[in-house]
């Protein structure tokens, strides 16, 4: 029977391997991962548009790929087949199509983070099918691997270390999804900084100083490194791509966020530089500022319940989660805001409907910024369900209870669909759900 087992195993993984793109399942997944260096998986739906979308592209890209040198695998695994979808989550697969590269056997993952175009999937795996950090051995070579444009990881070594050799070759191995890394013997072959005479690490970016040195090769302590030094002190929000690279490190970032979104058409040479300098007097203090233009971000202003007509809009995410925001900011009011945010003086922002201008009838309305004073700390005893979209109640006459209230969704969404229920000891209620 072990026989028949391994014999059947290996026909699926010849079939799989016969495939432009392979394909995997629950009964050849273990194997065909832990057999090389780096695969990349597709996780799909056959119903799913956007996979029918891709699914050509991907099919184009492997083909290249199977020839480079060394061949890149691309393979794809139905995630609506219930044995698959129990391999799919463990890994982190918010929806579908979802890629994953998978490297030294499955031992790391990570997400592919470039385009779904054929061009764009082929050049982007050739460069993650190579080594993690290239050497630098001329000045050609140094131009050629360090872009200008884009955040570049240096190792600096004018003597051996093996240890710190290996430890950059890791960090390397762990980042090259969001970094390019090279390192070199000498530093007189890179763009900027001086020499050095023992092993550092020189991060070169297109912004602020355009580069640090850094000689600690922990790798907890090169990892900080690279997060803090990454982030600009003022990221910027707009329609030029290149940007967007910055404002994700800017939004992975550690510490409390602060968005400044504007109509840059008419608003950015009042705000810019005022703006700039707040940033720069809160560096290293747990504190990321980013500089928006209201209409590139307006699909985030109305993820927290904000407009484009409220700027120019001040807004901070702290590190808990509590928001603070500011509509119709003026320049020289931005500072002063924000030491009022930082030292507890401004009530926290909710995401809520207008308060009702008149609340008089019966059936009292609820929205997020009145839940508080209207239901938890009222002093009267109050009777609802809350439901995610709307909810209504129907009740005897409002003689038995004091309070009887119709939460609007951005209420809800604060009591986090928690049921709450107050009740007189001597009320009759019936109830149902809308």
């Amino acid at each position: 029977m072990k026989a028949l087992v391994l014999a059947l195993l290996a026909v699926t993984a010849f079939a799989a391997e016969n495939e432009v793109v392979w394909t995997l399942d629950h009964t050849n997944y273990s194997e065909i991962i832990s057999q090389h260096k780096m695969i990349v998986v597709q996780f799909y739906a056959p119903w799913c548009g956007y996979c029918k979308q891709l699914a050509p592209k991907y099919e184009e890209a492997a083909s290249v790929l199977n020839n480079h040198d060394p061949p890149v695998i691309l393979a794809k695994m139905d995630t609506t087949i219930p044995e698959n979808a129990e391999l799919a989550r463990n890994y982190t697969i918010n929806g579908v199509p979802s890629i994953k590269i998978f490297r030294n056997g499955g031992k790391t993952v990570h997400d592919y983070k470039g385009t779904r175009e054929t061009e764009g999937i082929i050049a982007y795996l050739k460069k993650h099918g190579g080594p993690a950090s290239l050497e630098i051995k001329t000045k050609e070579d140094a131009a050629t691997f360090i872009d200008e444009k884009k955040i570049v990881v240096a190792g600096i070594f004018p003597q051996l270390s093996l240890e710190k050799i290996i430890n950059f070759t890791a960090l390397a191995e762990d980042l090259r999804v969001d970094y390019d890394f090279v390192h070199t013997l000498d530093a007189k072959l890179l763009p900027r900084g001086g020499l050095v005479d023992k092993p550092s690490i020189r991060l070169f970016k297109p912004f602020d100083e355009l580069y640090a040195d850094f000689e600690d090769f922990q790798l907890e302590a090169m990892q900080n490194f690279i997060e803090e030094t990454s982030v600009p002190i003022m990221a910027i929000l707009d329609d030029n791509p290149e940007n967007q690279q910055f404002v994700n490190h800017f939004l992975h970032s550690p510490g409390d966020k602060v968005f400044l979104f504007l109509n840059f058409s008419t608003d950015l040479d009042a705000f810019k530089s005022k703006y700039y300098d707040l940033a720069l007097s809160y560096k290293g203090k747990e504190t990321n500022f980013l500089l928006g233009d209201a209409g590139t971000g307006k699909r985030a202003l109305q993820y927290f319940g904000l407009d484009t007509d409220q700027a120019p809009l001040i807004f901070v995410l702290s590190m808990g989660g509590t928001k603070y925001v500011q509509r119709y900011v003026q320049p020289d009011n931005l500072a002063s805001w924000l030491k009022d945010c930082k030292d507890g003086k401004l009530k926290p922002y909710l995401k809520s409907l207008p308060i009702p201008e008149f609340n008089n009838e019966p059936v009292k309305v609820v929205v997020a910024e009145t839940l508080d004073d209207m239901v938890f700390n009222s002093g009267k005893d109050g009777l609802n369900h809350s439901k995610i979209n709307k909810i209504m109640l129907y009740c005897l006459p409002t003689d038995f209870v004091d309070v009887i209230i119709d939460v609007d969704s951005s209420a809800a969404y604060c009591l986090m669909h928690f049921v709450v229920v107050f009740l007189c000891s001597t009320v009759r209620v019936l109830s149902t759900w809308v």
